[in-house]
């Protein structure tokens, strides 16, 4: 049932399938991350329907499985496997899950074929560029800007690496946040990975300091992402919740989404 019939848009999202008693705690923290997710689509106004390997073990149950959906958000988790961008593993990777990969990618095409809504957020953004057939920095080098504080062993007793990104007037990263003409945010920041070559059909809608690419869009379609992490709950509740009602909003109204295979 679609959104124009009912008050909650149903909203996927893949869940994790990394388990929390992992040794690396950046595991048992992106998992805590996903809760705050479904946590805040749910505060927002949607349905979260959390999608597994089960539904979406064939593609035509996948697709049966869009038809109820009015839009998916791509969560954070572990580094994508090299090998789908051309490359070979380096030894600075954590959490690499081919099972993972193959439902996030399985879901996002799933999802851009039914021109439905996209977000995705931090692993959903590097998701998307390598989608879009782009390539990412396996392992950053330091820059002038600090873009992880994360402690592998014990990331609660780290905080996030804060730092500020410029958001592109008119783009749809600006918009989430309430400002189409564009501005610069501070940002919750985790990530020892980031885009390098941007996919095609991809545009680069947010930088920080350092160039590193923020955010992404397609501009034919509602298919967005952005690096960092805006459900931290360090951030005050109503700018927390902020970029989560407005993508539920584009959920309610997909009129800008077209459906479009990436090949």
């Amino acid at each position: 049932m679609k959104s124009s019939e009912v008050a909650r848009p149903p909203i996927g999202v893949p869940v994790r399938l990394s388990s929390s008693d992992s040794p690396d705690a950046r595991v048992g923290e992106a998992n805590q991350l996903f809760t705050y997710i479904v946590d805040l689509l749910r505060e927002a106004g949607a349905q979260p329907v959390l999608l597994t390997p089960v539904s979406a073990d064939s593609a035509g149950r996948l697709a049966s499985e869009m038809q109820r959906l009015d839009g998916v958000l791509l969560p954070g988790g572990g580094d994508i496997d090299p090998r789908l961008y051309g490359q070979d593993p380096e030894d600075t990777l954590y959490d690499v899950n081919q099972e993972q990969d193959h439902l996030d990618v399985d879901v996002a095409r799933a999802t851009i074929d039914a021109g439905l809504p996209l977000l995705g957020i931090c692993r959903g953004h590097q998701l998307l560029n390598v989608l879009y057939g782009g390539t990412l920095t396996q392992d950053m080098a330091p820059t002038s800007v600090t873009h992880s504080s994360l402690d592998p062993h014990d990331p609660v007793a780290s905080d996030w690496a804060w730092h500020a990104v410029r958001l592109t007037a008119g783009s749809k990263a600006a918009a989430l946040y309430g400002s189409p003409e564009g501005s610069t945010i501070k940002i919750a920041s985790g990530h020892h990975q980031a885009v390098d070559r941007v996919g095609e059909g991809l545009v680069v809608t947010a930088i920080a300091d350092d160039g590193t690419v923020e955010a992404l869009e397609d501009p034919s379609r509602w298919v967005a992402s952005v690096q960092w992490h805006p459900e931290v709950p360090q951030l005050a509740g109503a700018e927390r919740l902020a970029p989560f009602v407005s993508f539920v909003e584009v959920c309610r109204h997909p009129t800008q989404a077209r459906s479009c295979g990436v090949q």
